[in-house]
């Protein structure tokens, strides 16, 4: 019995890094892209592990490096945070967290639970055991967090910096912006954040992103109320 059970433990961690493979191709080199982007902001090298750790979302990282070399106030470096990641609010309302009995583990997945993770999920809502998703969730940040040390390390050796890296951020959220909008049903939400930056840009030049991710937030939950009232699919 006590065999069996390694044994079919041992097969669920496989399956998880088996699953986290696809994403953790692309995540790797974006680790790397933001251990360099650390490094060119004049940042101590420490910080980019330490972000990976501390924080673990790849698209709040990335945006804190630029805030934090250019000296932001804590405020409104907070309240970017919570806009940038309340997405995750609704993400725990379907991911498989029930799976995971232990309360060390069950803090850990709750941690761990970027865009990727729910992805993975979502796609495949079902089989999960809290072997399988805690080993692909712990694979993915060692993904994050080795291609961060690999870009370390490579900005290390490099003559000089290299132009244009701090595109990266703008390059994931276009990724995830066209993964987003395959339906027409989404649409509405592109033309949105679109007319939430248009705006801000116009007011709030000085912060015209935080301003815009506000907006946008508020965009959405009108949205999400209309359609409710309309009896029409969520948005």
């Amino acid at each position: 019995m006590v065999t069996d059970g390694r044994a079919g433990r041992a097969r669920e961690i496989r399956a998880g890094l088996r699953a986290s493979l696809a994403a953790g191709l692309g995540m790797y080199p974006l680790g790397l892209a933001f251990g360099l982007i650390v490094v060119q902001a004049g940042l101590p090298w420490w910080m980019a592990p330490a972000l990976s750790v501390a924080v673990f979302a790849g698209s709040l990282e990335l945006l804190l490096v630029g805030l934090i070399s250019a000296g932001t106030s804590l405020a409104t470096i907070a309240l970017t945070t919570l806009v940038v990641n309340f997405r995750h609010v609704f993400y725990a309302f379907s991911f498989p967290l029930h799976v995971v009995r232990h309360p060390v583990a069950r803090a850990y997945s709750v941690y761990a639970l970027i865009d990727e993770a729910y992805a993975m999920t979502a796609v495949r809502p079902e089989g999960w055991t809290s072997w399988r998703l805690l080993s692909m969730q712990v694979a993915f940040q060692a993904y994050w967090v080795g291609g961060g040390l690999t870009g370390v390390a490579v900005a290390a050796v490099l003559p000089g910096p290299i132009e244009g890296l701090e595109f990266a951020l703008c390059a994931l959220f276009i990724t995830l912006t066209l993964d987003a909008v395959r339906g027409r049903r989404q649409v509405p939400s592109l033309l949105l954040g679109g007319l939430a930056f248009t705006l801000a840009t116009v007011a709030f030049p000085e912060s015209a992103l935080l301003a815009g991710l506000l907006l946008f937030v508020v965009g959405l939950v009108l949205r999400y109320v209309l359609t409710r009232r309309r009896g029409g699919p969520r948005a």
